[in-house]
């Protein structure tokens, strides 16, 4: 690519909008200080992802690459904080001035990254604690305005992979469109594929039946918003600090689950679901989860099913249902399922808007830093207690994530080579076959990517 064919905006100052115009000046001078040191570069990586918001690509460095003049300055204001931004790219700007939805994404950068970062230092939060560590990402959705108290608890979280084809995308908008239609609102990973389309479609859907606060919550992190930058229909944008928070913000903030066809990012989110929902103090929960795709991907769903059996046994199966090539069978359940939803915590006295009630493993919560030594010590044996292996092997995948797109995973490789994972014989041949699935059916990459792999299966005796 001609980085000289790349056009740029000179110079342009936005005013805060949000929760952004209600600082203090002790918070905004706060803001200042981390805003122009240790979180800087974080905060600019993820401004440039979001104003880099159409283009398709998935490696954070070759997006600093192309822009490498690009700048972002923090002005401060009685009303908030303004922000100054040098050579930035056009596409995010109409005429001159910059697109209302990106915009609002870039304030929900300032605030989940600057202002979080500058609110850590009078926190009380002790993140060594799972209690408090709910908490946290409570207070991450409060400050983001996510939660409303009184809306019925219709928010449907939507996983799947940004690496999908023309026909798996055009049945998550077909999906997407169903649940609108029943009043369901969407909740992803923002992106683009099975992130986007389900909005897409709930869009569509809302327009028919003239609902006009439709909600469209999209939750990143910063190591992995340059391969999944906000897509324009998200209007709730939301970082969290690592991917065991973002995690736990999709389950406790939505109402019920869909997957889509997806990669190694996908089986991650499947296995730390099937955690918690296996976890005996959560039976009796009610928590919908579909797995669905076309009949094109109907073997992507069995290989996911076959592998989860094999590993953690068959009664596992009980907590998901498969259904394909039937979009509106997958919204007419999920209504259902969120009835149930609904009249649980009415009987219970439970919030509607953030499951309190589920418990998290902390095995669950805990970062896990996908280091070569972390990676080679998961111990995926099948004679572990059922959590555990689901972690671990969550784990596993995580740190497969990272190695592809993530930017400390990515210098890892470099540095040291391929992730070893070990693992008994027998688990580690199905390990081993569903990765390699993952990449002949090219769901590791963005299409037209060559995938190089980035781990290697180890099978012990």
């Amino acid at each position: 690519m001609n980085y000289n064919d790349i056009k740029t905006i000179d110079k342009c100052t936005i005013a805060a909008r949000g929760g952004m115009t209600l600082l203090s000046q002790e918070e905004i001078n706060r803001m200042m200080e981390v805003g122009q040191g240790g979180v800087h570069e974080l905060f600019r990586k993820c401004c440039l992802a979001v104003l880099n918001h159409d283009a398709s690509d998935d490696d954070a460095m070759a997006v600093l690459n192309r822009y490498p003049d690009f700048n972002v300055k923090l002005i401060p204001r009685e009303r908030g904080i303004h922000l100054q931004f040098t050579n930035a790219p056009a596409q995010a700007f109409v005429d001159g001035k910059m697109i209302s939805g990106i915009r609002d994404s870039i304030f929900a950068v300032l605030r989940d990254i600057v202002f979080q970062s500058a609110q850590k230092e009078v926190s009380s939060f002790d993140l060594e604690q799972p209690f408090d560590i709910t908490n946290y990402v409570f207070e991450i959705l409060r400050r983001a305005e996510v939660h409303q108290y009184g809306l019925e608890p219709n928010l449907v979280v939507c996983w799947g992979g940004h690496a999908i084809n023309r026909v798996e995308y055009q049945y998550t908008k077909d999906v997407g469109y169903q649940i609108g239609l029943r009043g369901g609102h969407i909740c992803t990973g923002c992106g683009t594929g099975a992130m986007k389309g389900p909005m897409k479609g709930a869009s569509v859907g809302h327009a028919k039946q003239r609902i006009d606060n439709g909600r469209y919550v999209g939750l990143t992190e910063p190591s992995i918003i340059a391969a999944e930058a906000p897509n324009p229909i998200v209007n709730n944008l939301v970082i969290m600090p690592d991917i065991e928070k973002r995690l736990e913000a999709f389950v406790r903030l939505g109402h019920g689950i869909i997957v889509f066809p997806g990669g190694v990012g996908t089986a991650e989110e499947i296995l730390y679901l099937i955690g918690i929902l296996s976890d005996k103090r959560n039976q009796g929960i009610p928590f919908p989860f579909i797995m669905t795709g076309p009949k094109e991907s109907a073997e992507y769903f069995y290989q996911i099913d076959e592998f989860i059996r094999f590993a953690l046994g068959d009664e596992v199966a009980d907590l998901y249902e498969i259904i394909i090539d039937d979009a509106e069978q997958v919204a007419v359940k999920m209504m259902a399922g969120l009835s149930a939803v609904k009249l649980h915590r009415s009987r219970h006295k439970i919030s509607y808007y953030f499951n309190w009630a589920l418990h998290i493993d902390e095995k669950l919560q805990f970062p896990f830093i996908p280091t070569h030594e972390n990676m080679a010590s998961l111990k995926l044996y099948r004679d572990r207690p059922l959590g555990e292996l689901a972690a671990s092997l969550r784990a596993a995948f995580s740190g497969i994530v990272a190695g592809n797109v993530k930017e400390f995973g990515r210098q890892q490789v470099l540095k040291h080579g391929v992730y070893q994972i070990h693992g008994e014989k027998d688990l580690m041949d199905k390990l081993d076959n569903l990765l390699k699935a993952f990449i002949e059916q090219k769901r590791m990459k963005l299409p037209g990517s060559e995938y190089v792999p980035v781990f290697e299966v180890v099978k012990e005796a």
